[in-house]
């Protein structure tokens, strides 16, 4: 039987900011939202996949997470990535919502890439095909 992956996590600033920001922004689709005392059990899921991979809008209240986070922003590194089928014109259209752009969309040898500020302490990386 293979492995495969259930759920990953993205810490965040901001659970509700992020889900806005992850949803209207990016498109994801809500999957799970449970209170869990001051936070919620928050995930999405990418659209028309609602038993596909989850991301887990997952606090950041650890010490260690801010630091990472805050690492990986100064140093420029995403803290994810994400695939569409073509970045330079979903990057258009992140910018048309007013998503900050920290790297226009890029060919990189096989792919495009570009970097986005999520507003809740990271840097998303975006890919394609080139």
């Amino acid at each position: 039987m293979p492995i495969r992956i259930n759920i990953t996590s993205i810490f965040v600033d901001d659970q509700a900011k992020a889900l806005a920001f992850y949803t209207e922004k990016l498109g994801f689709v809500p999957k799970n939202d449970v209170p869990l005392g001051p936070h919620r059990w928050l995930t999405v899921v990418g659209p028309g996949e609602p038993d596909g991979t989850e991301l887990l809008l997952e606090p950041d209240e650890h010490p260690a997470a801010k630091a990472y986070q805050r690492a990986l922003v100064e140093d420029g590194i995403p803290a994810t990535s994400f695939a569409v089928d073509d970045v330079a014109a979903f990057v258009r259209e992140l910018e048309a919502k007013g998503v900050t752009v920290t790297q226009p969309a890029t060919e990189m040898g096989p792919v495009v890439v570009a970097t986005i500020d999520d507003t809740c302490g990271n840097l998303i990386q975006l890919t394609s095909p080139a």
